[in-house]
Order: C-alpha cells, then structure tokens, then sequence
C-alpha cells in the first residue's frame, strides 16, 4: 500500500490514493482519506481499513460499509455490471446475426414507417416505446459493436467503481433513453438507428463531472471527446448524432446530482435528478408522437 504524500499545498495525500489530496483523516488512525474512501462515522470519517477492523461506534452494519464517492456501497467487483451490459449486447448481437434484418427491424429505434415483413406502421408513434430501450443493445456490425464495447469497457469500469452498481446503472439507462428521446424528436421518422452510443457518451459526461470533483486532468477526456464529436458529426459515417448529445446531456445532468448530492439527502436527490431526466424523455415522446399522430 503505498504512503501518503504532501501535495504542494502543504495537503496530504490519501493514504489509498496518494494523488489525492485531502484535509480529513481518519478518526481512528488519522490517515488521511479522500471522499471516495470516507466512511460517516459518530464522529467524522473512517477509514474502510478501521472499517473492516471494526468500530465499536455500535452503529448498524450498513452505516460503517466503505462507501463510493457517489455514496454507494462499495462492491467485490467494481467492473460487474459493465461486464453484464458488454455480456447483453453481445448477446444480442449474436441474435441479429442469426435472425437477421427482420428482428433488427422489430426492435431498433424508429419513429414511423412502413417497413418490410411487417403488414402495419411500425415505430414508436405506434405505440411501441419498447423501442427507446432495445435499440441500446442492438448493433449495425462487427466495428460497430467492437468500437462500442471497448469504449463501455474503458469508460464504464472506473466509472461504476466511482459511483457503486446501482447508481451506475441507473446512469446508463438514463442517458440511453435521453438519447434515444432525441433522436425519435429531432430524426426523420422513417430513419432507424440502433447502438449503445447514446448511454456510452453519457458515461463520458458523468466521468467528466467525476474527474473535475477530483481534480484531475480533464485534457485528455476532453481531447477524446472531441476527436468522437468530429466523428459524430461526420456525413459520411451515417451516425445518429441527436442519441450521442441527448445521451451527453443527460450524462453531465445526472452525474452531476450523483457526485454532487449534499450528504444528508444523497439518495433523493440522486434519483431525484434520475427521475426529472427521465421526466424530460417523457415530454418528448409525447410530444413527438403528437406530431406523427
């Protein structure tokens, strides 16, 4: 384990991530600890190494659980859930390559058409909503998939070790839905799209709010961003931008109530941003459906 450091502000690293200086230490040994290895205590903050030693504070076990800087419960496997989604999709890749364009067709992101094999309108204005969900594991080919999941990987691994299962997850659909609102409100209704982009860019914008309350080096995360954005915007790669913004957005809006929630109401306010986003897609569907029907 490596030793805690002086910043150059005269602040000492945490003594699990050295890089991060903090004023608060442990109560019980006076290491010093960073938000995400801070556990509430009677009086102040532990360590999650005094933690699993035992407090003898007498509070319940739940209230001593080492804690995700999103205030989440800190997990054996912090990379589980992505492996999970990486696991869905490629699962239901597999099923397209099987079935072929006709379960494509029935599950991607569709506003309204007539489409081939089916004998009535098929799309969202027609009730199938489904459509806002499904179309995010679905993939139009092997770089399509491969460049998705490699980025999920990257992306969403340290991101649910920040943030813990639950608030993770609830992130991911979140921002998938966001951008599938968009897309259904803003591209033509007889034009699909299908992918897990608009969910992965909002895993862009959470990090970004994770990485400033850090303190870290945005450079490099802005720097992909943007070269992805250059690609987004690109005619001839065919994509649909409207899911990549509509998932940014609603990426940065709840990642940033997830990190930045007061401590006292962490987990209304956390799903209460969750709900206002999804309240947002909401509105749009209706909307737009209005508009086709």
């Amino acid at each position: 384990m490596a030793d805690a450091h002086q910043d150059g502000e005269g602040l000492p690293g945490c003594y699990r991530h050295p890089d991060r200086p903090t004023g608060v230490r442990c109560t019980r040994c006076e290491r010093p600890v960073c938000p995400e290895c801070m556990v509430s205590a009677s009086v102040g903050f532990q360590c999650p190494q005094c933690v699993r030693s035992g407090s003898g504070t007498g509070h319940r076990p739940t209230a001593t659980r080492p804690r995700t800087l999103a205030g989440g419960t800190v997990a054996a496997d912090p990379r589980l859930v992505t492996k999970v989604l990486i696991g869905v999709c490629l699962a239901v890749f597999l099923v397209q390559l099987s079935v072929g364009d006709h379960f494509t067709n029935r599950f991607e992101m569709l506003g309204l058409a007539w489409v081939p094999g089916f004998s009535t309108p098929q799309g969202v204005a027609e009730g199938q909503w489904y459509r806002l969900v499904t179309a995010m594991f679905l993939h139009g080919g092997y770089a399509h998939i491969a460049f998705n999941m490699l980025s999920l990987w990257w992306i969403g691994g340290p991101l649910e070790a920040a943030l813990g299962r639950a608030r993770y997850l609830a992130l991911y659909f979140v921002s998938g839905l966001a951008g599938s609102a968009l897309t259904y409100l803003l591209e033509e209704p007889n034009q699909g799209s299908l992918g897990a982009s608009g969910a992965i860019f909002g895993l862009f914008g959470a990090t970004a709010v994770v990485m400033r309350r850090l303190n870290y080096d945005l450079r490099p995360l802005i720097a992909l961003l943007v070269i992805n954005l250059i690609f987004t915007f690109t005619p001839a790669f065919n994509i649909a931008w409207q899911a990549h913004i509509g998932g940014l957005v609603g990426g940065l809006a709840v990642g940033y109530g997830m990190i930045h929630a007061p401590r006292e109401r962490r987990a209304l306010v956390q799903y209460g941003v969750c709900a206002l986003v999804l309240l947002a897609v909401v509105v749009t569907v209706v909307v737009r459906t209005g508009q086709l029907t």
